[in-house]
């Protein structure tokens, strides 16, 4: 994609090419009580749901773990989450609207229990969910028009990131210039015509990759930008059974994938199956792939970043309108009063 009237008549595309520069600009501020309580505890709650919770919330679990810090981290949507016990957990919701049901139901039950801890990231002020958390966070980003979240995934994503590389003594400052420069080229480098083509009129389209977010939330995306049926196949669940239900019509796209593990999937789906299998990676694999830079613990920002390219040029070439799905809101479960 680029910036041509054909995308740049959207504003999806134009929320997705304003995130690097937001990333490029992005400063943590005002963390310290927060900071404090994740220290005094040792265990952070991420709670969220869709957008706010898939890649924000795993990808800081993910990178967190591969440093090895040492905090009892954990994920949940807001329903689920109702009945756990996090009273020694510092709880961090995030919902773009502040209006999310989900998350306003649980800190209102954590509230009734006198839980200290409740802290919101949101997009909006002046929201239910600000009036209920100890402190909120306002992204930067500022409200989007499409009904579709994207620069404010990356920063949300970015917000925890740093606020768990901060605690462990570090910060992500210096690396911002060039994840910036990294996803905006990820985000307009040129896809092949066969690969969008392929895609585009697959029956139903899978992502497979690590349980980081990248490519769970890249199959929320597929649902909401190509209209098409899509799965998530976590780690290699893609050749554990799921080859059964599928056809040559259907299309896997490979996130960061296990070496070790191509050529069990060429035989599993591509002979097996007669299906296309395409990657996205650092490296060249032995499919037809779509190559971005390596840029250490940043780099599932830029696939993240890759994959909404692909995207997009689904959507477009289908002649789909990126901004008016026919039946998703922007806020999918949205607090009425009570």
């Amino acid at each position: 994609m680029n910036t041509d009237a054909k995308y740049s008549q959207f504003a999806l595309t134009r929320e997705m090419l304003q995130t690097p520069e937001i990333l490029r600009k992005f400063k943590l501020e005002n963390t310290e009580k927060v900071i404090s309580a994740i220290k005094e505890k040792g265990k952070l709650f991420f709670t969220g749901e869709g957008s706010s919770r898939i890649f924000p919330a795993k990808n800081a679990m993910y990178c967190a773990r591969r440093a090895g810090i040492n905090l009892n981290l954990a994920t949940e949507g807001g329903l689920q989450a109702y009945s756990y016990d996090l009273s020694d957990f510092v709880v961090f919701g995030a919902s773009n609207s502040g209006q999310t049901k989900e998350v306003i139901r649980l800190f209102e039950r954590l509230n009734k229990i006198n839980h200290k801890n409740l802290f919101a990231l949101t997009a909006n002020k002046n929201t239910k969910l600000e009036s209920i958390a100890q402190e909120t966070f306002i992204l930067k980003c500022e409200k989007e028009q499409a009904v579709a979240a994207t620069k404010s995934v990356a920063e949300q994503a970015l917000f925890y990131q740093e606020l768990l590389s901060v605690i462990q003594g570090a910060s992500l400052d210096k690396k911002l210039s060039q994840l910036a420069d990294a996803f905006a080229a990820a985000l307009t480098m040129p896809i092949d015509k066969k690969i969008v083509d392929t895609i585009a009129s697959a029956g139903t389209i899978y992502f497979a990759g690590k349980n980081d977010g990248v490519a769970e939330e890249l199959t929320l995306k597929t649902n909401e930008i190509t209209r098409k049926k899509s799965d998530y196949l976590e780690g290699t669940y893609a050749v554990h059974g799921v080859e059964e239900v599928m056809n040559a019509n259907d299309v896997v796209i490979l996130i960061d994938p296990f070496k070790s593990e191509y050529e069990k999937i060429k035989q599993t789906l591509v002979d097996g199956v007669g299906l296309k299998v395409f990657a996205v990676s650092d490296e060249e694999t032995i499919f037809p792939t779509i190559t971005v830079p390596d840029i250490g613990e940043l780099s599932n920002y830029i696939y993240l970043a890759a994959g909404w390219n692909i995207l997009v040029e689904v959507g477009v070439s289908l002649g789909i309108n990126l901004d008016k799905p026919q039946r998703a809101r922007k806020v999918g479960n949205e607090y009425i009063g009570g």
